[in-house]
């Protein structure tokens, strides 16, 4: 005799819970750890090929965009042209964040020329994160009120969020006044000197952050940036009285632009769950964010590895180009409910809802 029997199909095992930053404020995972180190051997050395070439071609792009953008009578091709030249100089400019990391002997001259054809003209020389960024990264630093680059976003009122954002659309005009009017006027009043290099010679997000006076060999770094960006700010302005407003007006749009895409960028590099507490390597992390493939949109609004945000706190040294490689090998080795997995995130949308929505609770 023969039984049929129809069974149910099994159900599938619950996920594991997503690792968060709160299970791990006061112990590091050392597994994970463990694995970054060991399953990244062999990437770490940056390429000089493709640091230049990558550089060089986003500028250039930049800012022939710009001069299209200024002398074309086509109100569509103005547009096309500022989008595209918005989107190559915010690229070069993220260069900037790689600057802080790499060995100062790893890529000679590269700084310099960065400084030259990116950073003066853009009036955000590589000073403005240099000496500040580190703090970002250390271990007792991170996430409190001594962080110039943390602020605890999502546990804020609701109308900060979009505050966040457009505000830097007005970071051009702030920088031509910083390097073009109070500079030189700092030159000849030490007090307004002193107040401009603690309040605003810094890329920080806290307004509580006061930086200290440059020493040594970085204080003459400091010296000729800072005076070549004060002579570009001066001949911007002057600009208006040879060509008029408009060209001025249309670069300062594209940079805006730059500006605010950066910003949205910031908002959901993190999670900014933190309250001012001391984090471990592993809370730092989980309260950091990767947007991994397989999507390509990520590409463009986090540029030069920082879609690889989270990854990047763990190994902060690690050149941009080998962050994908690095990627891949933990998300393969450590798999499906890991911690590494905690820190990846589906893309920006997401992330800005997630704010947002733990903003809603609060009142005012």
């Amino acid at each position: 005799m023969t039984i049929h029997q129809t069974l149910s199909p099994a159900a599938p095992a619950p996920l594991p819970p997503r690792a968060t930053r709160a299970a791990f404020m006061a112990e590091d995972d050392k597994a994970m750890l463990r694995a970054a180190r060991d399953l990244t051997k062999g990437l770490g050395e940056a390429k000089a090929g493709i640091y230049w070439t990558d550089m060089m071609v986003s500028a250039g792009l930049g800012y022939a965009g710009i001069a299209v953008a200024i002398i074309s009578a086509s109100i569509a091709v103005k547009l096309a042209a500022g989008l595209l030249a918005a989107l190559a100089l915010y690229r070069a400019l993220m260069f900037i964040h790689e600057l802080t990391h790499i060995h100062r002997d790893a890529l000679p001259g590269f700084r310099t020329a960065w400084n030259l054809l990116v950073g003066v003209p853009m009036l955000t020389p590589s000073f403005m994160y240099e000496g500040v960024h580190v703090i970002h990264h250390k271990r007792t630093q991170y996430g409190t009120v001594e962080d110039p680059e943390y602020l605890p976003l999502a546990l804020m009122k609701p109308w900060s969020l979009p505050l966040f954002v457009l505000v830097a659309m007005l970071l051009p005009v702030a920088l031509i006044v910083r390097f073009g009017v109070l500079y030189p006027l700092g030159l000849l009043v030490p007090p307004l000197r002193t107040f401009v290099w603690e309040r605003f010679s810094s890329l920080s997000i806290n307004p509580e952050f006061r930086r200290k006076a440059p020493e040594g060999d970085f204080a003459g770094r400091v010296r000729w940036q800072e005076v070549g960006a004060s002579l570009w700010a001066i001949a911007l302005i002057a600009s208006i009285f040879v060509f008029g407003w408009q060209p001025l007006a249309t670069a300062l749009a594209i940079l805006s632009l730059a500006a605010v895409l950066n910003q949205l960028r910031t908002l959901v590099a993190h999670l900014w769950e933190n309250e001012g507490e001391a984090m471990t390597v592993t809370a730092q992390f989980l309260d950091s964010v990767n947007v991994p493939p397989p999507g390509i949109v990520a590409e463009i609004w986090a540029p030069v590895g920082l879609r690889y945000h989270a990854l990047h706190h763990l190994m902060p040294s690690m050149p941009y180009h080998d962050l994908p490689e690095a990627h891949r090998r933990l998300a393969r080795e450590l798999g499906t409910g890991s911690t590494y997995e905690g820190a990846n995130h589906p893309g920006m949308l997401t992330l800005v809802g997630r704010i947002a929505k733990s903003t809603m609770g609060k009142k005012g």
